[in-house]
């Protein structure tokens, strides 16, 4: 690995703080992930809410991963946008949100969309708001199996739900959806807990699709549990964080062996004593939902701790014998990049000759695109 791989040409830098991504390391991580599924794409539906731009949209089709999963009718759009074929909003439209889901069909039905259901009142406001509208919407039913967040419980009967829905005109039902992103420990640990609920719902599944003329699809899994979904047969696998990766899942993930392709670029600002200095990174420019110890990692040097955090600033403590000065650059990597990208309308991209050479726009962190 290139040592200093994050230092960019000073010739290059824009003003501070602005996030860097990493085009060579975006590609190595995109081609881990479909060698986890020995090749097989069509085993991929990666979540695009880490990174909502249309450039890696574009990268997933060189690729030839041609289905995706998004959180937000924005997402959804941006994908429609950029002519991915096979999208899924994992997140039950209810409400005004329906309404939006309903007219993001009509104005994109090149591509083919699916949301998720949990509950059979949601699935009948579907399926009214899609005879109203002379549509049939694809629905899948979204599974708890322990997360608490949404979905049926696992525990209920929820092959049952499934046949009332199947019983709505304007329904299609498409398959489950399952996310376990509760699910922590090492590798062996999470498969091993993944797998019971998971081979319970594939028999079931398995069950029901006999009764019916069609194949139903499961959709399964994220970053911590994808290396168990990977080598499951007629399963969808949905991680997100592969394209970028940060601290958070480099330490709890080490088995995926994949790299950082995000950096935050900041400049020292001040240097209030003799041990600390400012640079401005503040909460605008990281998430901040940890605490401090797990925001940032920063690259330039082990000995360089953050002691205090504010809106634009991050009081760091210099632990080892490097001397630094006001206008240095100090370049970190965030805990949890999906929130951190999402603060940020475009990201700066670096070669591998350290030189930026594009800026992408994060479209998506919008709640609104058109719809």
């Amino acid at each position: 690995m290139r040592e200093n791989w994050w230092k960019i040409n000073p010739d290059t830098l824009i003003d501070t703080p602005f996030l860097a991504v990493y085009e060579d390391r975006i590609r190595f991580n995109i081609e881990r992930v479909i060698g986890a599924v020995k090749g097989d794409t069509t085993k991929l539906r990666p979540h695009i809410k880490t990174h909502k731009m249309g450039e890696i949209l574009e990268l997933f089709k060189i690729y030839n991963i041609k289905k995706v999963k998004c959180a937000t009718i924005a997402e959804a759009e941006l994908a429609a946008l950029y002519d991915i074929p096979d999208i899924l909003l994992a997140y039950q439209p209810v409400g005004i949100k329906a309404e939006r889901w309903v007219s993001l069909l009509q104005k994109y039905p090149e591509s083919l969309f699916a949301a998720i259901v949990d509950n059979l009142d949601s699935a009948k406001a579907l399926d009214k708001l899609a005879q109203e509208n002379n549509l049939i919407l694809n629905v899948y039913l979204d599974l708890n199996t322990g997360m608490n967040r949404t979905g049926i419980s696992v525990s209920e009967d929820w092959s049952a739900l499934i046949e009332k829905i199947l019983k709505l005109k304007n329904l299609h039902f498409s398959g489950v959806h399952i996310y376990d992103g509760h699910l922590k420990g090492t590798v062996e640990e999470r498969s091993a807990a993944a797998s019971e609920p998971f081979f319970a719902v594939s028999e079931q599944i398995e069950t029901l699709q006999q009764k019916l003329d069609y194949e139903l699809k499961i959709v399964a899994g994220g970053s911590n549990t994808f290396p168990f979904y990977a080598n499951q047969e007629n399963v969808e696998s949905s991680p997100g964080t592969f394209v970028f990766w940060d601290i958070n899942y480099t330490n709890n993930l080490p088995e995926q062996n994949l790299r950082p392709a995000a950096v935050l670029v900041g400049t020292i600002i001040s240097k209030p004593t003799q041990s600390t200095f400012c640079i401005d990174i503040g909460y605008k420019a990281v998430a901040s939902e940890n605490p401090i110890d797990k925001r940032l990692v920063i690259l330039n040097d082990e000995n360089l701790i953050p002691v205090s955090h504010s809106e634009e600033h991050l009081v760091i403590e210099n632990q080892g014998k490097n001397e630094y000065k006001v206008g240095d650059t100090i370049y970190a990597v965030p805990y949890h990049v999906c929130p951190t990208c999402a603060l940020y309308n475009t990201v700066q991209v670096v070669g591998k000759d350290h030189l930026i050479f594009d800026e992408w726009k994060v479209a998506a962190r919008a709640r609104k695109i058109t719809i």
